[in-house]
């Protein structure tokens, strides 16, 4: 149940780690709800009122930029403007090409913080930004993105500024005189308009104030209309489509349009055609390529704006006020308080079953006898819990085997040695004469001795995984062979009939990676064993025989089983699970002489597993037993292999 419990992973919503998931995001959703209420509550007027400032700052920026590129071919000299509108908005402006080649920079520091990825705008005459511009003064509006500030070749030369400057005059001060007040306001191309105070173009026609000049387009408006009306209708005629003929305000038709009203000439805004259908698209668009096409001599290329602040950031920050700061330092002690609050819950239900596991693992430490620790929940506490309880019942069994042990070796010592130290006490005393007897029955008990200490021993380096190992390639047969040959004289003094079988089928058997002299010993602490527990008459048999790998493919190739069996007396089911233990017996009142040590099979088990395989054993009470080694048919030959590597014996 507990080793299925280690392996089953627990729910998400029993585990300790989902409890502690859920504070935690309990806690962080408090945190940032608290958070965003007061941001918005406290930042939301300040960042409306910083965003009409800048956007405003911003238009004016983009608007003056504008403007000197609309008149202007090149970038040469906008440094000073530059600098003038960053001396006025506080704000740092760059200007760079779109490859981003530095145009102009109003950063005064030595080295100027990078710029953005992102442009402000980008600043093009011929297609203007209309998110700034409707925050500008620009006149007219144009409908086609060109900037009205971009004339191009309709600009005016002086001498023409000022006929039609002297025709304007006139014409407002007539219109004064009678009554009406006008001005004269000068466009973008240098021509001068009469505007009326209140825009009532019908007053004027009643007046005897218009002048032709202002009407009529001068000569070098008509030189600019008509390569303007050429690049349009070449554009048409590509399209197949009729010509058309421009008008001064750019609006167009197929014969000559009627004149405008006097004084209020719009010689360069452009005026989309109302009329609907193909044709007329048609014709708005080829304008409006001819527009560009026309002016792209005489307006600067387009540029990258850039507008900040002197340390680099875009964003301008505010102050808060006192009552901001006062409700920002409130909500924070509220989400510290629930935090403290929720943390001091679960840390108390989390400390309480470890308090109880370091107390028991302190007495367990001082050599006393600690209580099971109680489990209370199915979760990693839990499961901690019961791991350590597990592990303070097996240390208590480690702790009685250990004692057992050191029993059974005392035991196991002073039967040879209260041997010795008797014949010698003996032959001290004049009991005994120091005959060949004598010395032979001391021998035996020496002997017997050094077979303990050398079964502790190979125990001892098997426990600390230091069992030297010598592989070499090996016939099972081959040993299988010596074995017997070396226990057969014991076998017919016993009265039991040892034989090795071939392998099976009369096939060669495979040749195995492993040390001989090893495996000789196990092999032949089984057929030892076999022989001691079985009766006069019966039978003991050695073969060996081969085995596909497991299902679960853990060997990579087959094994080779090696087998025992005997016609004893058997083993218990109650004690079979024993046999391999150290310092066993099923009748605790032998001695070496009758059972052994119980070491023998213990060894056997630690030196099949130092080749990677494993041992077993199957017995029916009164019929007998098989013990078996399974060996793999083919180990690895490397010194990183499973076989602790030695210097050679000789």
């Amino acid at each position: 149940m507990r080793a299925e419990q280690r392996r089953t992973r627990l729910p998400l919503r029993r585990s300790l780690f989902g409890r502690l998931l859920a504070v935690s995001a309990l806690v962080a959703a408090c945190s940032v709800a608290a958070t965003a209420w007061i941001a918005v509550q406290t930042t939301s007027g300040a960042i409306k009122q910083e965003q009409g400032q800048n956007l405003t700052a911003d238009a004016r920026i983009y608007n003056t930029l504008l403007g000197y590129a609309a008149g202007h071919s090149t970038w040469d000299g906008v440094d000073g403007t530059v600098r003038d509108l960053a001396r006025q908005s506080g704000r740092r402006i760059a200007l760079t090409t779109e490859q981003r080649r530095p145009l102009a920079d109003s950063a005064s520091l030595p080295s100027p913080p990078a710029l953005p990825p992102q442009a402000s705008a980008i600043v093009d005459p011929l297609s203007v930004d209309t998110a700034l511009s409707r925050t500008t003064d620009r006149e007219g509006g144009a409908a086609d993105r060109v900037d009205p500030r971009a004339v191009g070749p309709f600009r005016l030369p002086a001498a023409e500024r000022t006929a039609l400057q002297r025709a304007a005059d006139r014409s407002a001060a007539c219109l004064n005189r009678v009554g009406i007040a006008a001005d004269v306001v000068r466009g973008p191309s240098g021509r001068p308009r009469v505007q009326v105070v209140g825009n009532d173009p019908d007053r004027v026609h009643d007046t005897r104030c218009a002048s032709d000049d202002l009407d009529l387009p001068t000569a070098t408006e008509r030189k600019a209309l008509d390569a303007l009306n050429g690049l349009a209708n070449a554009c048409l005629k590509r399209q197949s489509r009729s010509a058309i003929h421009l008008n001064p305000d750019l609006s167009w038709g197929s014969g000559p349009m009627p004149r405008p009203a006097a004084g209020v000439s719009k010689v360069a805004t452009p005026v989309p055609s109302v009329r609907n259908g193909e044709d007329d698209r048609a014709a708005a668009s080829c304008v409006d390529t001819a527009r560009r096409e026309q002016l792209g001599s005489y307006v600067a290329s387009p540029a990258l704006l850039f507008i900040g602040d002197e340390g680099g950031t875009t964003v301008p920050g505010f102050d808060l006020s006192p009552a901001n700061t006062a409700k920002i330092a409130g909500a924070a002690a509220l989400v510290l308080a629930l935090t403290v609050g929720a943390t001091v819950l679960a840390g108390s239900r989390l400390v309480r079953p470890l308090h109880a596991l370091t107390g028991a693992a302190q007495r367990m430490r001082d050599g006393e006898d600690s209580a099971p620790v109680r489990v209370t929940d199915d979760n990693e506490i839990g499961r901690l819990a019961a791991a350590f309880n597990d592990m303070a019942d097996h240390r208590a069994r480690l702790e009685t085997q250990r004692k057992d042990m050191v029993s059974d070796v005392a035991h196991e010592l002073r039967t040879p040695l209260s041997n010795i130290r008797g014949w010698l006490e003996a032959a001290q005393d004049g009991l005994a004469e120091p005959d060949p007897a004598f010395i032979a029955s001391l021998h035996t008990e020496a002997v017997q001795l050094q077979h303990i200490i050398d079964d502790l021993q190979d125990l001892a380096a098997a426990d600390a995984d230091a069992l030297r190992l010598h592989p070499e390639p090996v016939r099972v047969e081959d040993v299988l062979a010596q074995v017997a040959a070396a226990h057969q004289a014991r076998a017919e003094t016993a009265g039991v009939a040892l034989s090795a079988l071939p392998w099976a089928d009369g096939a060669p058997a495979p040749e195995l990676w492993a040390d001989p002299v090893r495996l000789r010993q196990a092999v032949g602490n089984l057929v030892s064993n076999a022989v001691r527990h079985t009766p006069s008459g019966g039978r003991v048999t050695v073969r060996a025989y081969g085995c596909e790998p497991s299902a679960d493919g853990a060997a990579d190739g087959g094994e080779v089983v090696v087998e025992v069996a005997d016609t004893g007396s058997g083993i218990s089911a109650a004690h079979l699970p024993h046999v391999f233990d150290r310092f066993w017996r099923a009748e605790k009142s032998r001695s070496r002489r009758t059972g052994g040590s119980g070491l023998g099979l213990a060894i056997v088990r630690k030196l099949v597993e130092a080749h990677g395989g494993s041992v077993g054993a199957t017995s029916v009470e009164g019929r007998g037993s098989v013990f078996t080694l399974r060996l793999p048919e083919a180990g690895p030959r490397e010194t990183d292999g499973p076989f602790p590597q030695a210097p050679d014996r000789g």
